[in-house]
């Protein structure tokens, strides 16, 4: 069903999706009405249109005897979703999930025995995970930096923090595009102009990215970025976006295209080798279908996940950036007034490093964060006692013995005021009441 051209019984047609109220747009979503859904973070709330997207094309494969292979390429898919986000269809991938996408490329990058991997100890535990397999297979150095935590962080700081901590043997630089831990949006396009500087190839782990920003993927400078497309984007689970720079665009990168690996392919050749990676704006080879063939894929979740960037391109992406960072600022004055700046994990001052995923120590002592059987009891609370449901994290924080626990809220569009009031507010007298 197209929502932009149904007509109601009076025969006067409906305002686009791009016209139509929020409240509307929310009830798109396939959401519980008793359910507060605080966790984005984690997992997005599918449209409806794509829930039945993806059984619709289920149905029409599935027995048909059909040719599996070719639209498993997803080319027309693929070609829309691009242009969504500022790139070509030969530098997009429909993967299985972000971290997927960061396992492709970070064992695709052509890395030697002591090569260095400069990042951060608040990547994603997959992301860390394969660097470290890097490290125990083939010898690369890996290094990481702790970010600052706090209201206060400024973005200077986080950018002198990579810069002082890149060496002669520094060949990549990766982070992730906004920490799921603390929720702090990194400094993208000032890391990737510094990696320029530097002559370094850049790793984004994008997981949060997509469906939030109105983002173009050239315009960042970034060589690879991977996403979720369960989280913001709101399609299936086990749906993911990587980007791979394809071509040379002096304007947002100057650096050569990185030598590439593009393992997990029935596209590379099985004799002799691709063509030389471009070193213009016109693409040599199409590597996004050398790592989109990969035998057989799920066609439906191909599908959903083209239908649910259809969606976001009808209500307009750069009108949902503005309402989920509107609520995002909402939710963050809302936390700040209850529990104090001083609570706060995810940067406040700096409008750049803000973001809608919000970390807070909820209890009075500050020993508390420490504790992970009291933040997650509080996390478990929400959900059990309140249908509140939010998420708790454990990082780093630098000078401090401790790894810090933290109740973490994450704002999206189907979000509201009121239901953000009153998740605070519960917030509040659990945290009391535990305190």
């Amino acid at each position: 069903m197209d929502l932009t051209v149904a007509a109601p019984p009076n025969g006067t047609r409906k305002p686009p999706l791009r016209e139509q109220s929020w409240a509307r747009i929310r009830e798109l979503f396939a959401l519980a009405p008793d359910a507060t859904h605080l966790n984005t973070g984690t997992v997005g709330a599918m449209p409806r249109e794509v829930l039945d997207t993806a059984d619709r094309v289920t149905r029409e494969w599935t027995g048909g005897l059909l040719d599996v292979y070719p639209p498993t390429l997803y080319p027309e898919h693929r070609a829309t979703i691009a242009k969504a986000y500022g790139i070509d269809q030969d530098e997009l991938v429909i993967s299985h999930n972000a971290t997927e996408g960061m396992a492709r490329v970070i064992h695709g990058l052509d890395l030697r025995a002591g090569d260095e991997v400069l990042t951060t100890s608040h990547e994603c535990y997959s992301v860390l995970s394969n660097f470290n397999l890097l490290r125990n297979r083939h010898g690369v150095v890996i290094r990481t930096i702790t970010p600052p935590t706090g209201f206060d962080v400024r973005a200077e700081e986080v950018v002198a923090l990579f810069e002082q901590s890149i060496t002669p043997r520094t060949k990549v630089l990766a982070f992730a595009g906004i920490t799921l831990f603390t929720g702090m949006m990194l400094p993208i396009r000032a890391l990737c102009e510094l990696a320029h500087r530097h002559g370094l190839t850049t790793v984004i782990d994008g997981a949060l990215l997509a469906g939030m920003l109105d983002c173009d993927f050239r315009a960042t400078g970034a060589d690879f970025i991977s996403c979720s497309g369960s989280k913001f984007q709101c399609g299936p689970l086990g749906t993911g976006l990587l980007y791979v720079r394809n071509k040379v665009h002096p304007e947002h990168n100057p650096l050569p295209l990185p030598e590439f690996w593009p393992i997990i392919s029935t596209w590379y050749p099985m004799q002799g080798a691709p063509p030389p990676r471009t070193t213009t704006s016109v693409e040599s080879c199409n590597i996004g279908d050398y790592l989109q063939s990969a035998g057989s894929a799920s066609i439906a979740r191909g599908a959903a996940l083209a239908r649910a960037c259809e969606l976001w391109d009808e209500i307009g992406r750069d009108r949902i950036e503005r309402r989920v960072f509107e609520l995002a600022e909402h939710a963050r004055g809302r936390l700040a007034e209850r529990f104090g700046t001083a609570a706060m994990y995810s940067p406040g001052s700096d409008p750049g490093l803000r973001s809608p995923l919000i970390a807070f120590h909820p209890f009075t002592d500050p020993r508390d964060a420490w504790n992970v059987k009291k933040v997650a009891e509080f996390v478990a609370r929400l959900e059990s006692e309140h249908r509140i449901w939010t998420r708790w994290t454990e990082f780093d924080v630098p000078g401090s013995p401790h790894q810090h626990y933290a109740a973490r809220i994450c704002t999206h569009i189907f979000n509201d005021h009121t239901e953000i009031d009153r998740a605070v507010d519960v917030m509040g007298r659990l945290a009391a009441a535990m305190s």
